[in-house]
């Protein structure tokens, strides 16, 4: 898919429709997770610092991620590449391998060309979106080939032709080959795959090793034998996050972790799945990085036990410097749940020795979360009584901004309410593609300009009609 992330918002989001969308973190350590073409053009790309994009492009739209809406689109598009082959290997949300021949199609030119044509229009009708597809005889091919295609293109590598494509290109163009790697490489006066392949096995392994050295000549000659794998099992569920200032209160450390357990399991749970291993990992103030694991007696997907190893691991940890990052992961993956009797009796005596207590504690953390102001994240969906379906434009001194559009509507009108507004509220989001059948007529809503709000996480962004980029 091209540029995943920012054109799913550009697809949802009429207003910003051929201007520059970065989606990431919006907060001071935020990272860039996709940037529009748009975007692009002014140097923003994937991994920058958020801070670093909106001093290259200050007038782009920084929103924060919807994985719910990409996640439901993923699985249309992946859908998609089913239906052509049993054997589809997914790498991320927005990218897959696909081995057409376990599909029936016929091994030539024509016919690949066809269906790479026949789904790149499926795609888009599915979703409104636009794909990149390349063809190719091997994985990596097909990775390169698909990178040449960007965006909304389709490359075929014909056969034959492989080493006269590759030979020029960067070493750092092959799968595996990383900033240490091509360094090695750069020292020993190897830096294009042709120079790679003349190196020679030989030379390669002595510079990288037996299995690194082999494998990286075995490419840079064309010979890729990987096979497409339909089921890529994972091999861990962790969650994480990055916190906008260091946390040196210990006992908020403590809470921070107990909450990453909980979601951990949640997830753990959605994937069906149960785990023997608990890692916490900790990125302290000075970037030093430290991760702790213990493994239980059987695996588990009790969220009191996997929150218990983990406040065990932290024990350890010296915290007191200040905390920029938490995590926390379960692996070991199992399919089915191994019964800890002595948490589960430990759990039953304090349920009936400590819940009067707890039932105490309850009506203070209501009052806790009632008092915390709602934060309304730029991007995120939300939902007027009287205004219908809108977006967090933007927030800040009390007040938060709103433009209200759909995805089949004009650019929508901006305003801006109290951030405790009660008519505005938490919304989800709408499909890309109007199922007309099961909607009314789209009212046209007329588009004006909004007043900026001073301080706030994201700026207005100027309305206007545009073509969706890819």
């Amino acid at each position: 898919m091209d540029a995943f992330y920012a054109s799913v918002e550009q697809a949802a989001k009429p207003s910003l429709r051929g201007k520059p969308v970065v989606v990431g973190g919006v907060g001071p350590r935020g990272v860039v997770a996709t940037a529009s073409y748009e975007a692009r053009v002014f140097g923003v790309h994937s991994a920058m610092a958020t801070a670093q994009a909106r001093r290259l492009c200050p007038n782009a739209a920084y929103l924060t991620p919807r994985f719910s809406l990409y996640q439901q689109i993923s699985q249309v598009v992946m859908g998609l590449l089913g239906q052509l082959s049993p054997l589809v290997e997914p790498l991320s949300l927005d990218e897959a391998f696909v081995d057409l021949e376990a599909g029936g199609v016929e091994p030539s030119s024509a016919a690949v060309r066809a269906v790479g044509e026949r789904l790149r229009r499926d795609i888009t009708a599915a979703t409104g979106l636009t794909a990149s597809v390349g063809l190719a005889g091997s994985k990596m091919l097909a990775k390169i080939a698909s990178e040449g295609a960007k965006p909304d293109g389709l490359l075929l590598i014909e056969p034959g032709t492989e080493l006269e494509l590759l030979g020029p290109m960067s070493v750092r163009a092959i799968p595996g080959v990383g900033p240490a790697t091509a360094e090695t490489l750069r020292r020993a006066g190897i830096a294009t795959v042709a120079e790679t392949a003349d190196a020679g096995e030989d030379e390669l392994v002595r510079l990288l090793g037996r299995a690194h050295g082999a494998g990286l000549y075995a490419l840079a000659t064309g010979h890729d034998d990987r096979p497409v794998v339909a089921e890529r099992d994972a091999k861990s569920v962790s969650v994480e996050d990055t916190f906008a200032e260091d946390l040196t209160d210990r006992t908020r450390v403590q809470l921070e972790l107990a909450r990453l357990a909980d979601r951990c399991v949640q997830r753990l749970r959605g994937a069906g799945r149960s785990g023997r291993t608990v890692v916490i990992k900790v990125r302290r103030y000075d970037f030093s990085t430290l991760t702790r694991s213990e493994t239980l007696r059987g695996p588990t997907d009790d969220p009191g036990v996997v929150r218990e190893a983990a406040a065990r691991l932290l024990d350890g940890v010296d915290t007191t410097a200040g905390v920029r990052l938490l995590g926390v992961g379960v692996s070991g993956l199992a399919d089915y749940t191994q019964e800890d009797l002595f948490a589960q009796a430990a759990g039953e005596a304090a349920q009936g020795t400590a819940s009067e207590p707890q039932e105490a504690a309850e009506p203070q953390e209501a009052a806790d979360a009632v008092e915390q102001p709602r934060r309304w994240l730029p991007g995120a969906d939300v939902l007027h009584t009287e205004y219908g379906a809108g977006w967090v434009q933007g927030s800040g001194v009390g007040r938060v901004t709103v433009r209200f559009e759909q995805p089949w509507s004009v650019p929508g009108r901006v305003r801006t309410f109290s951030v405790d507004d009660p008519d505005l509220t938490p919304g989800e989001p709408l499909p890309l593609v109007r199922d007309e059948a099961a909607q009314p007529p789209a009212l046209p809503v007329p588009s004006a300009g909004g007043v900026g709000v001073p301080g706030g996480e994201g700026e207005p962004v100027a309305s206007g009609a545009g073509r969706a980029s890819p």
